[in-house]
């Protein structure tokens, strides 16, 4: 509780300061741009308002995320972090729509600009400022895991490439008396839309779900199996509802003469370390368990395993026991996406193991590489 309080304090922090950046760098360069007749450098200006408003929904987010959780959203309200970056995303999207129809009437009618020294040294300042702002605001948001402060922070940068580039056109003009003004707008433009979608895609796509980090998962299954009664962890499955928030369920394969009591035991002290060492609730621990009193089980195993890993879309096989009284053999296999028919795939190993054991009945579930 108190590591989410230090969190949601951080990016307060760090969205307040990218406010009170964005909004001074906006109004600067709003008098240079209206003063110079410059419409690159309104549009980087209204870029600058956006990027403030962004940090206002990064806050209004992160508070909202912090509320407890309640019987209408027991899982808490962390998921509004997801949501407040999708809002950016969709607010670069507009500012940069906006830019690009304004740029599009200049170059139909297109005005001269009037730039000063002072204008362009104030632009030059920006585009230092920005360049701080934005490694600042998306190094915070990478080390705290909030996808706004680095969608913030991701826009920051462009916005020195943009004000940068407002640079190199008035350079262009005051030596050659070419303007670019308008067309420039409208290249910045088209890399905001980009950046935009971008940005929105990557939110959209943790909304949908994705899988748990790889190197969450690997300790995860460290910790597990660190128990010498649990000889595999398989079927992890994570549930996040917000950056950090994870829940889950496991199967852990021990051996068959566990009691009762000793299972009980060994699954609360597993939920317990899990929680204390990587931050995540098991809702659920399944058990598989494997045989330890019948050696021809041993052998079985080991020829149905070359038999099912033959095929290079079964990633894995697991849970595996043997039941010679009632001629039973179950296990699971883990197919990858990569197969282009799974079903096929899981058809054909269980062809083949019937084949090799005709006299038994199979119970083999297809998985899901989570």
């Amino acid at each position: 509780m108190e590591k989410q309080e230090n969190r949601d304090k951080i990016i307060v922090r760090t969205s307040i300061v990218g406010i009170l950046v964005n909004v001074f760098l906006a109004a600067f360069k709003a008098v240079i741009g209206l003063t110079a007749n410059s419409i690159a450098i309104v549009m980087d200006a209204v870029n600058n308002i956006s990027d403030a408003a962004s940090s206002v929904i990064t806050i209004v987010g992160t508070k909202l995320a912090g509320k407890e959780p309640d019987k209408k959203h027991p899982f808490g309200y962390g998921r509004i972090e997801y949501l407040s970056a999708m809002v950016i995303s969709l607010l670069v999207l507009y500012a940069g729509i906006t830019a690009l129809t304004e740029s599009v009437k200049k170059i139909i009618s297109p005005d001269v600009p009037d730039y000063s020294v002072v204008s362009l040294i104030i632009v030059a300042v920006a585009v230092v400022a920005k360049i701080i702002l934005g490694r600042y605001v998306k190094h915070v948001g990478v080390k705290v895991n909030s996808d706004s402060l680095v969608n913030s922070g991701e826009d920051a940068t462009l916005d020195s490439v943009i004000s940068a580039s407002t640079l190199v056109a008035a350079a262009i003009f005051l030596i050659f008396h070419i303007s670019l003004e308008a067309w420039l707008g409208a290249i910045i433009a088209i890399v905001i839309i980009k950046s935009g979608f971008e940005m929105l895609k990557d939110t959209l796509s943790k909304i949908l779900g994705e899988g748990a980090d790889s190197e969450l998962v690997k300790d995860l299954k460290k910790t597990i199996n660190s128990y010498p009664e649990v000889h595999g962890a398989y079927d992890l499955v994570m549930h996040n509802y917000g950056p950090d928030s994870y829940t889950g369920s496991v199967h852990i394969e021990v051996p068959d003469t566990l009691s009762a009591d000793e299972l009980d035991q060994l699954i609360r002290k597993i939920t317990i370390d899990v929680l204390q060492k990587h931050d995540v609730i098991l809702t659920a621990i399944g058990v598989y368990s494997f045989n330890t009193k019948d050696p021809d089980a041993a052998s079985a195993r080991k020829t149905i395993t070359e038999l099912v890993t033959a095929d290079p879309y079964v990633l894995q096989m697991h849970g595996f026991y043997l039941d010679k009284k009632e001629k039973t053999i179950r296990f699971d296999i883990v197919i990858s996406f990569d197969a282009e028919d799974r079903y096929k795939v899981y058809e054909e190993a269980v062809k083949k193991v019937q084949k090799e054991f005709p006299d038994y009945t199979l119970q083999i579930a297809m998985d899901t590489d989570f």
